[in-house]
């Protein structure tokens, strides 16, 4: 089932988001299940919006890639996450790739 992860992590720099993205290369090697992912900051907090396949794929691609992404950048503390059942999902005509 396809679901919903909303992730809020303190302390986590525009810096560090970007170090972590070079290093694992979502973009560039997509993890299998990930179907969009969405990050933005406010107020010395990192968010992001993902939409995976289920919670195992993500929990298979922390796992595998993410974890040292994380480490590698020097990231500390745990992040606030839940995951939550997708009831419908709408891509808008015409939008597509990474920015």
């Amino acid at each position: 089932m396809a679901v919903v992860l909303s992730l809020t992590w303190a302390g986590v720099t525009p810096e560090q988001y970007d170090a972590v993205s070079e290093t694992v290369d979502w973009e560039g090697q997509p993890p299998e299940g990930l179907v969009l992912h969405a990050a933005w900051f406010d107020a010395g907090r990192m968010h992001v919006t993902d939409v995976w396949e289920s919670q195992a794929h993500f929990e298979r691609f922390f796992g595998e890639r993410l974890a040292g992404g994380v480490q590698k950048a020097g990231i500390s503390g745990q992040p606030d996450t839940a995951f939550l059942p997708l009831h419908r999902r709408f891509v808008a005509p015409g939008v597509s790739g990474a920015e």
